[in-house]
C-alpha cells in the first residue's frame, strides 16, 4: 500500500533555487497547504485500505476461534467417545481388564486355576551346535495329547520341513525350520554338560489343542531310531528311544479359570469371548478368587461436555467483542453489524439451541444439562448430565455423536461421509463377493528336486513373488500345501502388500484362495514347479466384487465393503457385507447427533470455499486495488506539486524584478532636483 507523501522539490521554480527569497513570499509553505487539500482523496485510499486490513484481522481471531471450538468435537463425533465403562480388577497381579463395544454394567468372581502355554520340546544333547544329526523330512502335526494319546487337531494342516545335506548340523536344522515358518520356533539351549548342546522346539501357539507330534523321514531308512534325523521324532505314544525321542519340558496347557463359579478354559491368556464386551489379560495364578466390576465412569463425557460449553462460548465472547457498539461512545467494533458474523451466529445458535427430531430419548442439549443464558453463552448443569449419563448413556451418546446403527447382524458399518444424509436406508444385495482361486488340475507331485522343480513363482492380487520350495519328499499333499502357503505368505512382497494365501491340500490336489475379496483378487502360478505341483492346466477364478443397492440406489461395490452412490442421500455410507443370503439385508439408519452436526458446518465456515475465506480474499481483492489507485493518484499529485511549484516560482520572479523596479525608482526620483529651483 502506497503511504501518502507531499513532494517539497522545487521543480519548475526557474533560476531561484530557493523560492520567496527574491520576493519575501513563502512559496514552500503556500505549496505544502495546497497540496493538503490535494492529498485528500489518497488519504481517503489509505484510511479505506487500513479499515479493510482491520478486518481481515477480525476474521483471523474469528476463525482461530471456531477452529479451537472443532477441534473440541473431535472426540464427541463418534460413540467411541462417549465409552463410559471401566472395568476394575480386585488382583491387578493376577490379570488385566478392558471394556469395548457391547460391555454393560456388572460384577463378577474370579479365579485363576492355570495360564495357557505352549509345550517344548528339547533333543539329546551334542557336543556342539556344528554336530551332524542327519537328513531328511520333519513333519509336525498339532492336536491334543492326553496321557501317551494323540489326537490330531483337523484345523490345523500337518507341517513338513525338508533337511538338505547342506542344513544337516543342529544350527542348521534351527535355521531350516526356522525359515520354514510352520507354527514351530527352534532354539539352541547349552544345558552345561560336557554334550550339553540341545535343540529345542516351542509350538507357537499356546493351547492344549496345539500340542505336538514329530514324525520323520529319515534319510538313513530308519524313522524311530536314535541315530540321525529321527533323533528329532516326537510320538507321546511311542517308547522313549524308539520314536519319542525328545524329551517334553513344557506340557501344551490351556488357560483355566473360573467366573461366578462356571469353569472357563480358552487356548491363550487374552480372553475376550467370555464376558460381552470385556476382554480379560490373565498374568498368573489367583491365591483366592478376585473380583472384576464393570462399571460406569462417567467423568470422561462430562469433562468432553465441559470443553464443549467453554470453547462455544469463547466463540461467542470472540464474535461479541468484534462487533458490539458502545452506546455510550457511539463507537461500532470491527465487525459491528457483518453479515457474514451474523450468518454464523445464527447457524452455531440453530444447532446448538436446536432438536435433533430423532425420537430419541435425549433430543436437544437442555435434556443434558447445556443450556443457553441471557447473554448468549452456555451453562453446564453437571448434576443433570450426571443423571442422563446413569439413565442412558447410548442416547447421551446419540445427542452428541454420529453413528448407523444395522438390522442384519451381518452387515457391518465401515464409514460414513460429510456427504451421509441421515436416514434409514433399505439394504439389497444382488450379488456376495467372493475371493480369487486357483484349482489343481492333477494331483500334487510331493517330490521336490533341487534345481529342478523347486522354484515358484506366484502372482496373487496383482503382486508377484518368488520362493524355493525345499527339497524332499512331502508326506502328504496337505503338507506340500502348508509349506507352499508358509512360504508365501512370509515373502516380502506379500507381507508389504497386505497379500496372503490359504492353499489346501486335503483332497490330494492344490487348492489356493487369495485372502482378498472382490475383483482385485487372483491368483496364478509360473515356475519349473507350477506344472508338477498344480498340472499343466489348473482352473483361476477371479474374485466378484459384493453388489446391490442403498436405499433404492445401485452402490458402489469393492470386495466387501458396499458404498452408497455419490450425489445420492447414502453418498459416503459403506457398508461391509460379511455374508448371508441375497436379497434384502434389512436397513441401516444413520443419524447425526448435534456435535456432529457442528462439526459439518464448521468445516464448511472454515473450508477454502467457505465464507470467511471467500470474505478475507474480497478484502484482500479491494485492498490490492486501493495500492493500485494510490499510484495512480500519488503520480497525479506529484505533477499538480511541479505545476503549483511553478506557477508560485513564476510569481516569485516577478515580484522580486517588480521590487527591483521600485528600488531603482525610488533611488532616481530621490535624486532629481528639488522642487524650489535650486541648482548651479
Amino acid at each position: 500500500m502506497t503511504t501518502a507523501t507531499t513532494s517539497t522539490s522545487a521543480a519548475g521554480a526557474g533560476s531561484i533555487s530557493s523560492p520567496g527569497i527574491g520576493s519575501g513570499l513563502d512559496v514552500n509553505s503556500i505549496v505544502t497547504q495546497l497540496m493538503k487539500i490535494e492529498q485528500q482523496p489518497l488519504t481517503a485510499l489509505q484510511t479505506q485500505a487500513t479499515s479493510l486490513q482491520t478486518r481481515i484481522s477480525a476474521f483471523g481471531q474469528m476463525q482461530s476461534a471456531l477452529a479451537t471450538f472443532q477441534n473440541t468435537l473431535t472426540g464427541m463425533t463418534t460413540p467411541a467417545g462417549f465409552q463410559t465403562l471401566t472395568a476394575s480388577v480386585g488382583d491387578t497381579s493376577a490379570l488385566a481388564a478392558s471394556v469395548a463395544t457391547g460391555a454393560s454394567a456388572g460384577s463378577y468372581t474370579l479365579a485363576v486355576t492355570s495360564l495357557a502355554q505352549a509345550q517344548k520340546i528339547a533333543s539329546n544333547g551334542f557336543s556342539t551346535t556344528s554336530a551332524a544329526v542327519g537328513t531328511g523330512t520333519l513333519t509336525f502335526t498339532f492336536g491334543t495329547t492326553s496321557g501317551s494319546t494323540f489326537t490330531a487337531d483337523a484345523s490345523q494342516p500337518a507341517q513338513s520341513v525338508t533337511i538338505a545335506a547342506g542344513q544337516n548340523s543342529l544350527s542348521g536344522i534351527r535355521d531350516a525350520i526356522n525359515a520354514a515358518q510352520v507354527g514351530v520356533t527352534a532354539t539352541i539351549i547349552n544345558d552345561g554338560s560336557a554334550n550339553g548342546q540341545r535343540l529345542v522346539l516351542t509350538s507357537a501357539k499356546t493351547g492344549a489343542a496345539s500340542s505336538m507330534q514329530i514324525s520323520v523321514a529319515d534319510s538313513d531308512g530308519n524313522a524311530t531310531d536314535m541315530s540321525g534325523l529321527s533323533q528329532l521324532a516326537y510320538d507321546p505314544a511311542a517308547a522313549a528311544g524308539s520314536g519319542r525321542n525328545m524329551t517334553q519340558t513344557q506340557a501344551a496347557q490351556d488357560a483355566a479359570l473360573t467366573i461366578d463359579g462356571l469353569a472357563i478354559t480358552r487356548a491363550n491368556n487374552t480372553i475376550s469371548d467370555a464376558i460381552p464386551g470385556v476382554s480379560l489379560t490373565l498374568k498368573s495364578l489367583t491365591a483366592a478368587p478376585t473380583s472384576l466390576t464393570v462399571a460406569a465412569n462417567n467423568s470422561g463425557v462430562t469433562t468432553s461436555v465441559s470443553s464443549f460449553v467453554a470453547a462455544y462460548n469463547s466463540v461467542v465472547s470472540t464474535l461479541t467483542s468484534l462487533t458490539q457498539y458502545n452506546a455510550s461512545t457511539q463507537t461500532a467494533s470491527v465487525l459491528t453489524g457483518d453479515s457474514t458474523v451474523r450468518l454464523v451466529q445464527n447457524q452455531l445458535r440453530t444447532l446448538v439451541g436446536g432438536s435433533l427430531g430423532s425420537g430419541s430419548r435425549y433430543d436437544t442439549l437442555s435434556q443434558v444439562g447445556v443450556s443457553f443464558q441471557a447473554d448468549g453463552t452456555l451453562k453446564l448443569d453437571s448434576s443433570v448430565l450426571q443423571t442422563a449419563l446413569n439413565t442412558d448413556s447410548n442416547a447421551v451418546a446419540q445427542l452428541f455423536a454420529a453413528a448407523a446403527a444395522t438390522s442384519d447382524s451381518s452387515v457391518g458399518v465401515a464409514g460414513t461421509s460429510a456427504n451421509t444424509q441421515p436416514g434409514n436406508y433399505a439394504v439389497n444385495v444382488t450379488q456376495l463377493a467372493t475371493r480369487g482361486t486357483l484349482q489343481g488340475s492333477a494331483a500334487a507331485g510331493l517330490t521336490i528336486s533341487a534345481g529342478v522343480n523347486d522354484t515358484l513363482t506366484a502372482n496373487v492380487d496383482g503382486i508377484a513373488t518368488t520362493i524355493t520350495l525345499n527339497a524332499g519328499t512331502y508326506a502328504s499333499a496337505a503338507s506340500l500345501a502348508a509349506a507352499i502357503q508358509a512360504k508365501l505368505n512370509a515373502a516380502a512382497e506379500f507381507t508389504a502388500n497386505i497379500v496372503a494365501v490359504t492353499i489346501d491340500g486335503s483332497s490330494g490336489t492344490l487348492a489356493v484362495t487369495s485372502n482378498r475379496w472382490g475383483s482385485a483378487s487372483k491368483a496364478s502360478f509360473t515356475g519349473n514347479a507350477a506344472d508338477s505341483i498344480f498340472g499343466t492346466s489348473p482352473t483361476s477364478v477371479t474374485g466378484l466384487d459384493i453388489a446391490g443397492t442403498i436405499g433404492g440406489v445401485a452402490a458402489a461395490g469393492s470386495g466387501q465393503t458396499l458404498t452408497g452412490a455419490s450425489g445420492s442421500p447414502s453418498d459416503g455410507l459403506a457398508l461391509t457385507i460379511s455374508g448371508g443370503a441375497l436379497g434384502s439385508r434389512g436397513s441401516t439408519t444413520y443419524a447425526k447427533g448435534i456435535a456432529a452436526r457442528l462439526n459439518d458446518t464448521l468445516t464448511s465456515i472454515l473450508g477454502s470455499d467457505g465464507v470467511i475465506q471467500a470474505t478475507t480474499t474480497g478484502a484482500q481483492s479491494q485492498i490490492t486495488d486501493i495500492d493500485k489507485q494510490e499510484v495512480t493518484v500519488q503520480a497525479r499529485l506529484d505533477q499538480i506539486q511541479q505545476a503549483y511549484y511553478a506557477q508560485y516560482t513564476a510569481l516569485d520572479t516577478l515580484v522580486s524584478s517588480l521590487n527591483t523596479t521600485s528600488s531603482f525608482l525610488t533611488q532616481q526620483l530621490a535624486a532629481l532636483p528639488k522642487a524650489n529651483g535650486s541648482g548651479p
